[in-house]
């Protein structure tokens, strides 16, 4: 029963510090999250688990890496703030898919793409056809941005 108590009383402390060192860091939405992002994310989860469930001096491990995580994060946003340059080596540039209605089969095998993901991607803009697209660009954050021919005065 105390070990239990150990993982429970471990498991809320370090709940009520992510909150706080989340808040802390600024917010965002899962829409918006990076790959980097998504990263830490994995990671935060990795190096808490064990303080969690062991308690005691991996407790205080366990926020120490979170922490740690959390820091690097905002510094590495930080900087790329500053140097546009690191940003586009870090979390990669946009991509343009289709240029005046015309797939561009290079970009896409760049990108792990297929048409049929194009396609797609188009349909969920209410364009059914790449002919009707002035420029659709792969984000970094995955999201596919589409710009219509019948948009542009």
């Amino acid at each position: 029963m105390h070990a239990l108590l150990v993982v429970c009383f471990g498991t809320s402390t370090i709940y009520l510090f992510l909150i706080v060192l989340i808040r802390f860091v600024g917010r965002r939405t899962l829409t918006e999250l990076t790959p980097i992002d998504l990263l830490v994310v994995m990671l935060l989860g990795s190096c808490v688990e064990t303080a969690m469930v062991h308690g005691s001096s991996a407790l205080s491990a366990g926020f120490v890496s979170a922490a740690v995580l959390i820091l690097l994060n905002r510094l590495l946003t930080m900087a790329m703030l500053k140097h546009p340059r690191l940003k586009n080596i870090v979390s990669g540039g946009p991509t343009v898919l289709v240029n005046n209605g015309r797939i561009i089969e290079e970009n896409l095998k760049r990108a792990g793409l297929t048409e049929s993901d194009v396609l797609q991607a188009l349909r969920g803009r209410e364009c059914g056809d790449p002919a009707d697209v002035r420029l659709a660009v792969l984000e970094p954050d995955g999201e596919v941005n589409v710009v219509l021919k019948s948009d542009v005065a």
